[in-house]
């Protein structure tokens, strides 16, 4: 994809007057942040067109010298070499110049609920929860779970938990949807592979300004909490579960031995969920464009299938069969997945830009 030169000019002068208005020590509050983020954004897109535009002005350059004599053997190799680099240049700055999600920044609320397959499944759901856990170490994030309903084998019904870090929202948006495992179950003594699944849910977190909720929109009811958990499980109303009114929203929280921990938790997930729902009205339009890339983020969508007889993981979205299950599943080869399904929505975003 071939940049037209006035639009590398566009982007030289768009950077360098923010650049100045970033050092002129005039920015104060809301225009110092927003600048910050125009800045933030365009500086990556700013570098390659920069280099785009070098390696141009150098063909022009060794383009003259092949009418000397003495030059034109040294232009030509050159020259070679700059025009063979090029499109990869140009590349990375259609890719740098695609739209952004607004999200990909964000820490994540990560959400892993066990679905078909008994025990087996939430055995499945605790695998996937600590895969992401030993990933977003490598990845220098920090995980704090939030809620967590623990199966009476081990694993998890359920576990809610942030993820916090540079890009977590960018890198993790496309793991939600239903993951499928396919194993011999410790239990069974027939040696027989059955078949369970779990439901992973990405949440962008939202900044406290982008949702703001009416403290009379709220209807909050504490109650006694139920399950493992000591004696205050039956002599303390601390669990608490919050409704959003005009959305319906219910969101319940037990976990920990405080009302007001409990309640400050519980508002936490309200507002990743109405934050999600706005996104998902703001994007309505574009719910189909979106379908079409590697996926919609659907949670009953089937996405992977974790095959452990055969060492291999299956992602059904992008026909990608990996026979490194072990690593995959250890979190440290997750790292390979998650790239090539970047790379695929980069390449349908860019080949639907230039349809």
């Amino acid at each position: 994809m071939t940049i037209p030169p006035e639009r590398l000019e566009q982007i030289a002068q768009r950077f360098a007057e923010l650049e100045a208005r970033m050092a002129s020590g005039t920015l104060e509050g809301e225009a110092f942040v927003q600048a910050s983020r125009d800045y933030a954004e365009l500086e990556p897109v700013a570098k390659v067109a920069a280099e785009v535009k070098a390696a141009h002005e150098e063909i022009a350059g060794l383009e003259e010298m092949l009418d000397d004599p003495e030059m034109k053997g040294m232009a030509q190799e050159e020259l070679a070499e700059i025009k063979s680099s090029l499109p990869e240049k140009e590349r990375a700055l259609a890719i740098a110049m695609l739209p952004k999600d607004a999200a990909d920044a964000r820490p994540a609320m990560l959400e892993i609920r066990a679905g078909t397959g008994g025990d087996e499944a939430g055995l499945f759901a605790g695998d996937l929860y600590r895969m992401y856990e030993r990933f977003a170490s490598e990845q220098g994030w920090s995980v704090e779970p939030v809620s967590m309903n623990a199966s009476e084998v081990g694993g998890f019904k359920e576990i809610v938990a942030n993820v916090k870090g540079k890009g977590v929202f960018a890198k993790l948006k496309f793991e939600s949807g239903v993951h499928r495992v396919q194993r011999v179950p410790v239990t069974e003594s027939g040696g027989r592979i059955h078949t369970s699944a779990a439901t992973v849910a990405v949440l962008p977190e939202p900044d406290e300004v982008d949702v703001q909720i009416n403290d009379n929109d709220l209807k909050i009811d504490t109650y006694r909490a139920s399950g493992a958990g000591g004696q205050h499980v039956n002599t303390t109303d601390s669990a608490v579960r919050i409704t959003h009114l005009p959305s319906g929203l219910v969101v319940m929280q037990q976990d920990e031995r405080s009302q007001i921990k409990n309640r400050a938790k519980a508002m936490q997930v309200l507002r990743v969920r109405l934050y999600e729902k706005m996104r998902d009205e703001a994007q309505g339009a574009e719910a189909e464009a979106r379908k079409a890339m590697v996926g919609s983020g659907d949670r009953s969508e089937r996405i992977r299938t974790y095959n452990f007889p055969q060492g291999r993981v299956t992602d059904h979205r992008i026909g990608l069969t990996l026979h490194k299950l072990d690593e995959i599943i250890a979190g440290t080869g997750l790292a390979e997945l998650v790239d090539a399904l970047t790379a695929e929505d980069e390449a349908k975003r860019l080949a639907a830009l230039s349809e």
